[in-house]
């Protein structure tokens, strides 16, 4: 027997995330371009923006007295991510313009080296590098570390970041977006004011970008009230990720493929694991597994513990204690799932909520940063005078500056491989090579993507 969990969906109703501004106009928060999330993209957005008005400051005046609102609903930005990652630093070094070394920015240091294992229960088989993972000139990094970094430099910019400030509610008036509303602060598990309470608050502004990240959930609403949602549904994997103190450093990153995942189509599980150096003391590893695994009874997390049992990872662990670990969901759909546009009536979209990540290549921080730096720049352009940023067209400038980039060119390279695991590990990866010699032009046209919440599951 097998059922799937698209028969039983959540109680969830959009409606409930979109309304129309509810307080008095005097009262209403006022700011030029607001900004919903402060990670890479968000905070690139920020930064450019500041760049930008600097060198018109007409109109940094004539959008009042904050030009530039970030909001972050963590305590501070980077509470909320992950630490541990390899950075392509090109879409930093395109944004800050040659202002910023690349041994400047918080990084723990260069790729030196780097190994790819194929795993099973008690042996390592190392493997060539695939052409999509290769490192050589990124990176390590930890994203915490480098988001506080990008804050800070978006407040140099003269951006305002407002942390513990969640953005509830999407507004729109009059067919187009005009800010969100704020979370209630200070009530109990249960609803209830307490003695701080406060209530949210309407934010408006002229342009409005949403950065919120993976699974953002004013994306998703928006993307539907719009109609925006790709011919092809997203697709998510799980992260689970440590980070460790260790006794002996760690000179290389690894990637591993194989066990503890089961290679048969039937399981359908994709994924790997990664373990990254930290500096000298520290190292960070993790497990990632596609959403659409068949087993009802799978665990990630405890797939990582198995995983740490395996003496290629035992070796790096020995002697160490884990200091720090979490949990995230990565978008895997890449090219054929993004939105049909990245824009509405006083809307743009970027980062992980747009889907712009490179999933053979494990990358997503350089396009995230680098669809932020375009956002600003569309916006910049759209509140020029003259011009309304929620007038038909007003924004499109951002979709046609990402099909420029080098985002749109490299997932559409590889917009095809994560399909093509669908039928299993072995043939997946046939396909996989074939995909990555032809730079994507075999098979030709995109391949249909299944949805998670379609997958009939079983109990093992």
């Amino acid at each position: 027997m097998s059922v799937r969990p698209s028969e039983h969906p959540p109680p969830f109703s959009a409606a409930e995330f979109i309304a129309e501004p509810t307080d008095p106009p005097d009262e209403r928060i006022d700011v030029g371009v607001l900004i919903v999330g402060a990670g890479p993209a968000g905070l690139a957005c920020a930064i450019r923006l500041g760049q930008l008005l600097e060198e018109q400051p007409e109109l940094a005046a004539a959008l009042g007295d904050v030009p530039v609102a970030v909001l972050e609903k963590g305590k501070q930005p980077g509470s909320h991510e992950v630490s541990g990652a390899v950075v392509n630093p090109r879409g930093l070094r395109r944004l800050f313009r040659g202002t910023v070394a690349t041994q400047d920015m918080p990084f723990y240091g260069e790729v030196e080296a780097e190994s790819v294992y194929l795993l099973r229960r008690s042996t390592a088989i190392r493997i060539p590098a695939p052409p999509t993972m290769r490192n050589h000139g990124n990176y390590v990094a930890s994203i915490a570390q480098l988001t506080r970094w990008l804050a800070e430099r978006a407040e140099e910019a003269g951006a305002t970041v407002l942390p513990e400030t969640a953005a509830e509610k999407l507004l729109l008036a009059d067919g187009r977006v005009r800010g969100v509303r704020t979370g209630d602060k200070g009530r109990d598990r249960d609803g209830r004011p307490l003695p701080n309470f406060e209530p949210g608050s309407d934010i408006t502004a002229r342009v409005t970008i949403l950065c919120e990240g993976t699974q953002g959930h004013l994306t998703g609403v928006a993307l539907d009230r719009f109609d925006l949602q790709s011919g092809n549904p997203q697709v998510w994997a799980l992260g689970v990720k440590e980070v460790w103190k260790v006794a002996r450093p760690l000179r290389r990153v690894i990637h591993t493929m194989g066990w503890p995942l089961r290679a048969g189509a039937k399981y359908r599980e994709f994924g790997g694991s990664f373990i990254y150096p930290m500096g000298d003391e520290m190292v960070t590893l993790g497990m990632v597994v596609g959403l659409d695994h068949r087993d009802a009874e799978l665990s990630v997390h405890d797939l990582l513990q198995e995983l740490k049992t395996h003496k290629l990872v035992r070796r790096i662990l020995e002697g160490g204690e884990r200091v720090g670990w979490g949990a995230k969901t990565i978008p895997e759909g890449g090219f054929v799932a993004m939105p049909r546009q990245l824009h509405a009536p006083g809307l743009l979209f970027c980062g992980d909520g747009a889907g712009l990540v490179n999933v053979p290549a494990l990358k997503g921080i350089h396009y995230a940063v680098e669809s932020g730096r375009l956002a600003a720049e569309a916006a910049f352009g759209a509140l020029q005078p003259g011009r309304t940023p929620w007038a038909p067209g007003g924004l499109q400038a951002y979709d046609e500056a990402v099909r420029e980039s080098f985002i749109w060119k490299d997932l559409q390279q590889v917009r095809n491989m994560r399909q093509a695991f669908g039928r299993g590990f072995y043939r997946g990866g046939m396909m996989a090579g074939a995909m990555t010699a032809s730079l994507g032009k075999f098979p030709p046209g995109n391949a249909k993507t299944e949805r998670d919440a379609d997958q009939p599951l079983f109990s093992t």
